[in-house]
C-alpha cells in the first residue's frame, strides 16, 4: 500500500472495510483469496502493522471503463478509493477482486522473508504466515 494515502488507519478503525485489487491480468490473490482467509497489511517499503479476516469475495472481470465505474460507484466509499476517474489511472484494469474485511486489528510491526516469490510481489499467499515471518 502507498504509505501517503494512509489507508492502513482506516483498515483499523473501520472506515475502510473493502481492500481492493486492481489487475490488467489475472494474478495472485485471484481465485486464491476466500472467505476465513486472513490479510496481513503492510505498507511499501514497510513491516507488517494490521491484519483482518476476508469475511466474502467479488471478483470482477471487466470489459470496459463503464464496469469500473460501475464498482467505483457501489464500493468506492467502502475501498477509500483515492482517486475515482478510471479515465486517469495509468493502467486501466481488465479484473478487480473485493475483499470486504471484517475484524481488523493492529498487530506487533514484523517483516517478512519474501525470498522466492519477488521482491516487488503486491501479494503473497501462505497457508501460515509463521513460515515467512522473520524474528524481530
Amino acid at each position: 500500500m502507498t504509505p501517503t494515502w494512509k489507508l492502513i488507519p482506516k483498515i483499523v478503525s473501520g472506515e475502510k472495510t473493502i481492500e481492493s485489487r486492481w489487475y490488467k491480468t489475472k494474478r495472485t490473490p485471484w481465485n486464491i483469496v476466500k472467505a476465513g482467509d486472513i490479510i496481513y497489511l503492510k505498507n511499501s517499503g514497510e513491516p507488517i502493522t494490521a491484519k483482518a479476516e476476508v469475511e466474502k469475495v467479488i471478483q470482477y472481470e471487466m470489459k470496459d471503463i463503464s464496469e469500473i465505474r460501475k464498482i467505483i460507484k457501489l464500493y468506492g466509499k467502502e475501498i477509500c478509493i483515492v482517486n475515482t476517474k478510471p479515465e486517469t489511472w495509468k493502467n486501466i484494469p481488465k479484473y478487480c477482486i473485493l475483499m470486504f474485511l471484517k475484524n481488523p486489528t493492529q498487530v506487533q510491526p514484523f517483516t517478512i522473508n519474501k525470498k522466492g516469490f519477488g521482491n516487488a510481489a503486491a501479494w503473497i499467499s501462505i497457508h501460515n504466515i509463521a513460515d515467512i515471518k522473520l524474528p524481530c
